[in-house]
């Protein structure tokens, strides 16, 4: 049956199909951010991508290795690590979180999504290596930890190289065109749009062949569309509606382990709340106020990415798929939930000491003149 995970994972054209979704989704959310605000955070953004990924995996894998006493299930908190970028592309519209918060989420969401595709790769390898897999034996493991580390560093070296190339390409035709880089003024010089149109495009046509998405986030940030940007956002929202429903039908086929599923999602949802506490009080200066603190603190989202890793892992570890979807489910209430309770609001502008920073940082909408 082609609905069954595993059938659908090798049905024709659908690894190509996902590779495009994400590589869409991955360029729409670091399209809009502000390069200063990117390079004001840069410390904290980098941070988020490599140690943040690898704690929030860590601590998921953590409960459910002790919850369920299943070994393989360590592969599990890598697959769900991530913040989606389509959801957050599809979220980030709160009037009370300040546009450095909205950068912050934006450009970790854009690229934890590459690094928790490198590490599962590598660990699922790993994990089999060392008898979590099916057989119980590594039989399933070929060659050795140094080649799958050597693996992941040429991936991470590819990604770079297929950047450079566009972006040198994308200097020299703007150069040619009179351009003195890619940072224009939108939609100022029409051929120089029609380059970085045929650009983006030829790069996510072949990015998503190998799932080279590291390369597509970088250009997101460095080359823009100008007059042609604004296709960009139903482009965004149609492949989030299509990751929806493949979703749906992942959910829909297949054994659905739900309790596993549920701690799996509360744990990611868990995860992110604490390392957004950890970056925060140790890397952001000044402090996140309190609606941007809400705003990263429940900002987890799983999408298309955790589909793709879930599918990718389900012959060496059956029982994947049906873990995964609900967890997906699982933290998307979760996120949306704390959303609709306005969690940014929970604390108020009259809480005991609130910091200079809240206070300086209050919205206009709260400050009312004072009777009299």
């Amino acid at each position: 049956m082609l609905t069954h995970p595993q059938n659908l994972s090798h049905a024709a054209g659908y690894q190509y199909a996902a590779g495009l979704l994400l590589a869409i989704g991955l360029y729409g959310s670091t399209y809009d951010i502000d390069f200063a605000e990117v390079r004001r955070s840069l410390k904290v953004v980098l941070v988020a991508v490599t140690v943040g990924v690898l704690v929030k995996a860590s601590l998921i894998a953590t409960v459910m290795v002790l919850a369920f006493d299943r070994p393989e299930y360590l592969v599990l908190g890598i697959a769900v690590a991530q913040i989606d970028p389509l959801s957050v592309a599809a979220t980030q519209k709160s009037d009370r979180v300040s546009p450095r918060a909205k950068a912050i989420l934006s450009v970790w969401a854009a690229f934890d999504d590459p690094m928790t595709v490198l590490l599962t790769l590598y660990f699922s390898a790993l994990a089999v290596r060392y008898g979590a897999g099916p057989a119980g034996d590594g039989s399933a493991g070929d060659g050795s930890v140094v080649t799958d580390t050597a693996t992941v560093f040429v991936d991470l070296l590819l990604n770079l190289g297929l950047f450079a190339l566009v972006a040198a390409l994308w200097w020299v035709a703007a150069a040619w065109l009179g351009s003195r880089g890619p940072a224009r003024r939108p939609g100022a010089r029409p051929a120089a749009d029609v380059v970085a149109l045929a650009l983006v495009v030829a790069l996510i046509l072949f990015a998503a062949q190998d799932m080279m998405v590291l390369a597509v986030a970088l250009t997101g940030l460095f080359v823009r569309l100008g007059r042609f940007g604004a296709g960009l956002e139903t482009a965004v929202a149609l492949a989030f509606l299509i990751a929806s429903a493949v979703l749906g039908v992942v959910l829909a086929s297949g054994e659905v382990f739900l309790r596993e599923g549920l701690v799996l999602g509360a744990s990611a949802f868990a995860a992110q709340l604490l390392v957004t506490l950890l970056i925060s009080r140790l890397l952001v200066r000044p402090r996140l106020t309190w609606p941007d603190l809400a705003h990263l603190g429940f900002g987890q989202q799983n999408g298309i990415t955790a589909i793709l890793l879930a599918l990718a892992l389900e012959p060496r570890f059956p029982g994947t798929v049906g873990v995964v979807g609900p967890a997906i489910v699982t933290v998307n209430l979760l996120h949306h939930t704390f959303q609709w309770a306005r969690v940014d609001r929970w604390r108020g502008d009259s809480s005991t000491a609130p910091e200079p920073q809240h206070a300086a940082t209050a919205t206009r909408q709260e400050l009312k003149p004072e009777p009299g």
